[in-house]
């Protein structure tokens, strides 16, 4: 088990380390990404897609869900992004990436159970047993939901599944904008 003196000790290395090599990040993500992505440990999307620091803004949950929760985190965010003034940071379009992966724990929920409807919001019957056991299905779905939510001039949305076995990530829904309107 990792104890906290350990997590206080790794702390101060990144301190005098990476941090004091600066710069540090801005507020603003630098390369206009967002990226919804798992909690499993061997999906962290920093290293898997190779993001430096202050590159992305990262979301995790159970399995990268664009859940209602996920949602209001999103529009959250937004809400802070035009406090900070981040518009007047780097150009060009804002990309929020979805990524699932393959082996997911979800996978191994029954679709009808009552945490896996609470979790999605919806009721019991609401939830497609091939959304919780397929990535490729799941990655889909929730591009899905991001383009009918999201409606945002110059925000793009794409869709990747990484497996787990190989390492390797799958462009399943190519970035695309958002519908307008």
């Amino acid at each position: 088990m990792t104890d906290i003196a350990d997590l206080v000790e790794r702390n101060a290395d990144f301190a005098a380390g990476e941090f004091a090599a600066g710069p540090a990040p801005t507020m603003a993500p630098r390369g206009r990404l967002m990226v919804v992505g798992c909690v499993d440990p061997r999906v962290d999307p920093e290293r898997v897609l190779g993001l430096e620091r202050g590159e992305a803004v990262v979301i995790r949950n159970a399995g990268g869900r664009l859940t209602p929760a996920a949602l209001r985190d999103m529009a959250v965010l937004d809400r802070v992004g035009a406090r900070a003034n981040m518009a007047s940071g780097p150009g060009g379009p804002f990309n929020l990436v979805i990524l699932h992966h393959t082996h997911c724990g979800l996978s191994l929920l029954d679709p009808h159970d009552d945490a896996v409807a609470a979790y999605f919001e919806t009721p019991l019957d609401g939830v497609d047993a091939s959304a919780l056991g397929d990535p490729f299905t799941s990655v889909r779905a929730d591009v899905e939901i991001a383009r009918q939510s999201i409606r945002r001039p110059g925000h793009l949305v794409s869709g990747l599944v990484y497996d787990v076995v190989t390492g390797r990530v799958e462009v399943v829904v190519p970035a695309a904008a958002v519908p307008v309107g």
